[in-house]
């Protein structure tokens, strides 16, 4: 029996364990993404590719498997490279599959015809052209192999259309055996650096952790505190890996991150890259003269380290914080850094009193931290918060805590605009039984609204909180030139769509506002509280480069 070439890749995808891709219609794909839903995978058609891409991204970061996109040929693909191009900044593993023109008539003009494969390979782990419908279940198992295997990451497999239809023998197919998440390498450190790590941590007086997604895509959450737990060591985490320990813990001492980083002896950098987000590691913000440990699974990450190491351990963030943990019993406890976490506790403690009588703020035009406030005591405490924009991201980092791992999503080491309304669908479709929040900046909000559409159609009810300062940033000297968008009423954009809409103006109104909006969710309807915000306020936060917007 012969079956086309779309329907091989449907039946490769399913084999690997794809339950759900994120598409919009298009030939050469229209049989591919039938044959998927024929298949039992379902398809959530977005408004455009590149919110396919980052809904895939949100769906893989909840799930710890690789998130699917697809795209129909030419501008339908590129369309997809923001998206592509954001999972590779943040390290996360999508597989996005691009329609493309013939194969067989390659440089004769076809319809949309243009290189596709060069577009992708700067922006994912691997990416390849399909030539053969017989190869396709071994390219489909490397895609998810590469996205999964080491350091997580995008890859993208380029689809020709006579490929697509081209009949192939079901019998002359070669299976592979899908990727088993249970058989991942998981890489133990180096016995003589661990024993190195533990002397380090012996005479340390004032260590810090700083951890990234590697605790997530490691499933390391548990060890991670086992190890913080059983050393007493206060701990920090990049912006994408908030919450893979409750930051209520009596170890986080968020408030006083400065304090910490100025002054720690020791400095345990686990499971993240040390690029801008933690800057570079490097003084004044860090202690200059203090001692650099390392974890990474890449070893590039390791020899291209941007600080002299005194340890840098290539492994598993998993297996060796297990290591560790065993190696300190009876030598590193609680009791070694009790003063220095008494130090933060208390720079800790008057800093988070000043800080919420700022948050609690009454005045009108509402400030972006008052609405954090709300935003904060109103969510479950496993709600999934998006946060993506220019002002209301950086209040958002400063004022609402995560406690669930992998439950915060936001615009990434790529800054990426426009990935809240996208983040939110991909969330919601992962983890249908949990609070997701969409907190976004008004314009961020413009460039992927009409997810809003998606949201209705598929029945994801989501609660979407938007700051509506009336512009890109805030501005309180009026000089930033395109700055200004006015005041959109997004509610009425909203329920022209079939969602539920309020528009606020008055803090003390936010909460119930809120609660509205989540009664409406409840009933299965996506909700959108619009709240005009102080266009003066502007966020102060660590500056990453010699500009800023």
């Amino acid at each position: 029996m012969t079956i086309i070439g779309s329907e091989v890749v449907a039946r490769a995808l399913r084999q690997q364990g794809v339950d759900t891709f994120f598409y919009i219609m298009g030939g050469p794909m229209m049989h591919v993404e039938l044959g998927c839903m024929n298949n039992g995978l379902r398809g959530i058609d977005v408004r455009h590719e590149q919110a396919g891409a980052m809904a895939a991204f949100a769906y893989a970061r909840l799930l710890n498997r690789p998130g699917v996109c697809m795209a129909a040929s030419g501008p339908a693909t590129t369309n997809l490279v923001t998206g592509v191009a954001h999972a590779w900044a943040d390290c996360t593993p999508i597989v996005a599959l691009g329609g493309a023109s013939p194969d067989a008539s390659k440089g004769r003009g076809a319809f949309q015809e243009i290189d596709q494969l060069p577009m992708f390979e700067p922006c994912t782990k691997w990416a390849a052209r399909v030539h053969s419908a017989k190869r396709i279940p071994e390219l489909v198992n490397r895609a998810v192999r590469e996205a999964m295997g080491g350091k997580p990451g995008p890859v993208y497999l380029d689809l020709p259309g006579d490929i697509l239809y081209a009949e192939v023998d079901e019998n002359a197919l070669e299976w592979p055996d899908p990727w088993d998440p249970s058989k991942r390498s998981r890489p133990a450190g180096d016995p003589a650096q661990i024993k190195q790590v533990i002397e380090l941590l012996k005479k340390a007086k004032q260590p810090v952790i700083i951890s990234g997604t590697g605790i997530l895509w490691s499933e390391a959450a548990a060890e991670l505190k086992g190890f913080v737990e059983a050393a007493g060591i206060p701990f920090y985490t990049t912006p994408q890996s908030r919450g893979v320990i409750p930051e209520d813990h009596a170890y986080c001492f968020l408030t006083a991150r400065s304090t910490a980083f100025r002054d720690a002896d020791l400095i345990m950098v686990i499971g993240t890259r040390m690029n801008y987000i933690i800057g570079h590691a490097a003084p004044p913000r860090f202690n200059a003269n203090a001692k650099i440990v390392r974890v990474d699974i890449d070893p590039d990450e390791i020899a291209g380290s941007p600080r002299k190491l005194d340890v840098g351990v290539i492994g598993d963030a998993k297996t060796v914080l297990a290591q560790l943990t065993s190696g300190i019993k009876g030598s590193v406890t609680p009791d070694t850094y009790s003063g220095w976490r008494d130090r933060l506790r208390g720079r800790n403690s008057s800093k988070t009193a000043e800080q919420e009588e700022i948050l609690s703020n009454p005045k009108t035009p509402v400030h972006p931290l008052r609405l954090c406030k709300e935003i904060r005591d109103f969510m479950d405490r496993d709600g999934i918060l998006c946060v993506d924009g220019q002002e209301i991201l950086n209040f958002g980092r400063q004022a609402i805590p995560t406690f669930t791992a992998g439950h915060r999503l936001n615009s990434g080491c790529f800054g990426t605009m426009g990935v809240g309304l996208p983040f939110g669908v991909g969330a919601k479709v992962a983890k249908p039984d949990k609070q997701v929040v969409v907190l976004h900046g008004d314009g961020s909000f413009g460039l992927n609204a009409m997810e809003l559409d998606t949201l209705v159609r598929h029945k994801l009810p989501i609660l979407v909180v938007i700051s509506l300062n009336g512009g890109w940033t805030a501005d309180p000297k009026k000089e930033k030139p395109g700055r200004d968008l006015g005041y959109t009423r997004f509610d009425k954009m909203a329920e022209a769509l079939g969602c539920y809409g309020e528009f606020v103006e008055n803090p003390n109104e936010i909460r119930d506002a809120l609660e509205r909006g989540k009664a409406a969710v409840n009933k299965g309807q996506p909700a959108l509280i619009n709240v005009k915000t102080d266009w003066t306020a502007r966020a102060t936060t660590t500056a990453f480069s010699n500009y800023s917007t």
